[in-house]
């Protein structure tokens, strides 16, 4: 798909996303790696100033991330410079859009189970170098806490009837404090006797029980049939204050102690 004059692209609200203006309007990521598609997905050029610029296409009906970007979701906190542990990432179609947003200066560690999907996420990671492709189970965080850092979002898309555990679970590893989730539940894989708003309800619940704040929830029609995405923030600050900005007071109030209690002992 050729840009030229007919295409124009936009920045959308969510950072790191765009919008391809044409005949049919796209939501577009730029593309981290040129030249090469991941899953036969469109590309776009568009010269902008001296130099051409490739976009690839992100459809909704290939990814719940997207679907859940159309379908209006307030935030999604995945941005340029972000650290993202992604889990469940499959063959690696929605992992490589994620590269493309957090770009050069930021991290997608991708945990998939799978060995043949594995396989194929690798082959994806070969050539994006912000890709960390790690190949075991997420019911096992301390399986691979060597190779992941600190994050700021953990992304859930695994499918299984105990995810609310499994995200508690590597949050409690990885994802800092004041950090956010965005967990995509397919509900009759928890349920599939309950109706879906009685799943997303109870799985909401879940997470509450493990210091997740959900803030919002979209379902995903008509793009998936009873799947929602639920955003949040994790071990928020009680008082509403930025989380580094809270631990900063507290480490201060930390070493004024201890200068007292040296001040003390030398009068002492």
């Amino acid at each position: 798909m050729k840009g030229g004059a007919k295409v124009v692209i936009e920045k959308h609200r969510h950072e790191g996303v765009f919008i391809a203006k044409g005949k049919d309007d796209a939501l577009v990521t730029r593309n981290m790696d040129p030249g090469n598609s991941v899953y036969g997905e469109k590309r776009i050029s568009v010269e902008e100033g001296d130099k051409k610029v490739e976009y690839r296409v992100w459809n909704p009906f290939r990814s719940k991330l997207a679907a859940a970007i159309v379908g209006g979701v307030e935030n999604i906190y995945i941005k340029p410079g972000s650290k993202l542990l992604y889990l469940g990432a499959a063959s690696g179609t929605t992992v490589s859009h994620c590269s493309d947003v957090v770009g050069p200066t930021g991290t997608v560690y991708a945990v998939e189970f799978s060995h043949r999907s594995g396989r194929d996420l690798i082959g994806v990671a070969k050539k994006r170098t912000n890709i960390i492709p790690i190949v075991e189970d997420a019911r096992y965080p301390l399986k691979y806490r060597m190779l992941v850092g600190m994050v700021d979002v953990i992304f859930a898309d695994v499918a299984q009837p105990d995810q609310a555990r499994i995200v508690g679970l590597n949050a409690q590893y990885f994802l800092k404090n004041g950090g956010h989730f965005v967990i995509s539940i397919k509900a009759n894989c928890i349920d599939s006797t309950s109706p879906a708003e009685a799943v997303f309800a109870s799985e909401i619940k879940k997470l509450q029980g493990m210091d997740f704040k959900p803030d919002e929830y979209v379902t995903l029609e008509p793009y998936e049939r009873d799947h929602a995405v639920v955003v949040g923030v994790y071990r928020a600050p009680k008082d509403g204050k930025d989380a580094g900005a809270d631990n900063s007071t507290a480490s201060a109030a930390k070493k004024d102690k201890k200068e007292k209690k040296a001040v003390a002992m030398e009068e002492d």
